[in-house]
């Protein structure tokens, strides 16, 4: 439903006001300060709104007369208020009586009060569309999810982190043998080859032995010519021991324990660069855990990431490119404070009708921060979507559809037809939409 016609006396700095607005678009209220234009929407918001929106000093300051408000809607519904209390009357088109019950159903609360809208914070605008387009709920327990995803893996980034740093700084030792050195295993060596040794000594001795044997017999053999054949005899018998006893040199050949000594006293510093070996690699491989972690919760972040884009997707949004980002509502990619003035309009208008279908206009206050060409593209939004706004700014130029001085339209001689609405060519002002 949009306003056709408004008549309001007596209301604040408002004298008397005729406003035929614009069925489409945007009808601009001018003016300069304080001569009432903002009393207008505030007369439009009590009228439709109820007593809840009536200005704490409602009636004009230099009238004796209460005032008078009647809003005339496009079905013919006809809303008024007026006498010393402001009662409200509502008759349809059919003549039959209603209340402010009647008007809550089709008037949008943001629709007259769109500064409550616009002020509120990113989230809270965010929370506004999400309860509109149903998927508040399913939103936030998405948005929960990647939270705490995105707080383990923060955690498990920072560790990864700490314990790929801590294995970069651990030394490395390429020479050093992949298990750490048993002492007792090198001592074990160490006595078997001693043992061995002791053995070919043994033998040696015995070898020199058997030699200092055989010089002293031939000695004897000289110096006791009789007992040569025993002595002969016995030559042959030590002769067959010395063959026995012989070995080959290589048996005989010592074996060193020099390299065996040497681990034994490098033993410790050997392990302690295995040691320090084992402990890179665990260092590393704690890392690379960790590092893995890491890659898992981002994909799981991406995940719950995609669901909550699926979900937008997928909603009822009010506007092409209106979506809500990081609890953050977003609008063709930027955020609230980087849109311009008629995006911020549009966006807003939009939450506005899909709060309410049934409500097909919108207040708007100070639009003076828009230029004219904002103005035109942001008028030409309105009458594309078919809904109606009426706004206030600080001008008197030719964008403005009426201008108000001191409570008064210029061109308007104060006085309201009864019945049915003076024809323009006496002077009534109608709204003229960009």
């Amino acid at each position: 439903m949009k306003i056709n016609r408004l008549e309001i006396e007596n209301v604040k700095r408002i004298h008397a006001v005729m406003i035929e607005p614009s069925k489409d678009g945007l009808t601009i209220i001018g003016g300069k300060n304080r001569q009432g234009k903002s009393s207008v929407l505030d007369a439009i918001a009590w009228a439709l709104g109820g007593n809840k929106y009536k200005p704490s000093q409602a009636a004009n300051a230099d009238s004796t007369i209460p005032p008078r408000l009647k809003v005339i809607m496009d079905n013919g519904l006809v809303v008024e208020r007026k006498g010393k209390n402001s009662d409200l009357k509502v008759t349809d088109p059919e003549g039959q009586k209603g209340g402010q019950q009647l008007l809550d159903s089709f008037v949008e609360e943001l629709a007259i009060n769109l500064p409550k809208f616009m002020e509120a914070s990113g989230k809270e605008k965010a929370n506004t569309l999400l309860q509109i387009i149903g998927v508040g709920p399913q939103l936030a327990e998405l948005e929960q999810k990647e939270k705490s995803l995105y707080q383990e893996r923060l955690y498990i980034g920072r560790t990864a982190d700490q314990k790929e740093k801590f294995a970069a700084e651990q030394p490395y030792y390429p020479d050093a043998p992949e298990e750490p050195v048993s002492a007792s295993e090198l001592i074990r060596e160490q006595q078997e080859i001693l043992a061995r040794n002791g053995q070919r000594q043994q033998w040696r001795r015995e070898h020199d032995s058997i030699l200092e044997k055989i010089m002293k017999t031939e000695d004897e053999i000289e110096s006791h010519e009789a007992s040569i054949r025993a002595l002969k005899a016995r030559l042959g018998e030590l002769d067959e021991q010395r063959k026995a006893s012989e070995k080959t040199p290589a048996e005989l050949k010592m074996e060193s324990t020099d390299e065996l000594e040497r681990s034994i006293d490098n033993i410790e510093l050997i392990n302690r660069k295995v040691r320090a070996n084992l402990d890179k690699a665990k260092a590393e491989e704690d890392a690379k855990h960790y590092r893995d972690q890491y890659t898992e919760l981002t994909n799981a972040i991406e995940d719950v990431r995609k669901q909550k884009t699926s979900l937008l997707d997928s909603a009822d949004l009010p506007l092409p490119g209106l979506s809500v980002k990081d609890g953050e509502l977003i609008y063709n990619g930027q955020q609230w404070d980087n849109m311009s003035s008629a995006e911020q309009m549009i966006v807003s208008t939009s939450i506005v009708r899909k709060l309410n279908p049934k409500c097909g206009f919108v207040l708007l206050d100070k639009l003076e921060a828009m230029d004219l060409d904002t103005l035109k593209e942001f008028g030409a939004w309105l009458e594309q979507e078919g809904l109606q706004a009426i706004a206030t700014r600080v001008s008197t130029g030719d964008e403005c559809s009426i201008v108000i001085t001191d409570g008064y339209v210029e061109g308007q001689d104060g006085v309201f037809a009864k019945e049915e609405p003076a024809p323009k060519a006496t002077g009534w002002s109608a709204g003229m939409g960009f």
